[in-house]
């Protein structure tokens, strides 16, 4: 064991503790965080699982009395991604201007005539 000299000690100490209160920090920020994304119904018979967005986007799903939590999330997740607005937030991380914003459409055009050719081809083998 090596002994540090007293003002290394101090000041190793003192980068600790910032550290923990910063990790105490982040805990208490992302749980609180956590509560006000997803909250429970309290008036329902059935619990109800709800994500509120700065979007104004309310996507709700209903859980049964007897249903694991695993098939609520799997379908909630399922409604998020149906309503479109992750896609939406991930376009206003960072400023877009016009000639970019026309770029995206385009190629996602191009994705999605892609997509629904290749649907149409899919429902044509079957039949």
């Amino acid at each position: 064991v090596t002994l540090l000299p007293k003002s290394i000690n101090t000041s190793l100490c003192l980068t600790m503790a910032r550290l923990s209160f910063l990790c105490q920090l982040l805990i208490v920020a992302s749980a609180s965080l956590f509560a006000s994304a997803f909250t429970v119904s309290p008036g329902l018979k059935r619990a109800a699982l709800v994500s509120r967005t700065a979007l104004g986007v309310n996507i709700k799903v209903s859980i049964g009395e007897s249903e694991p939590i695993d098939s609520a999330l799997r379908r909630f997740k399922r409604e998020v991604n149906k309503s479109g607005h992750l896609i939406e937030l991930r376009h206003r991380r960072h400023f877009e201007n016009s000639q970019e914003k026309r770029k995206r459409k385009v190629k996602e055009g191009r994705m999605r005539r892609k997509f629904e050719r290749m649907q149409r081809r899919r429902m044509n083998q079957l039949n």
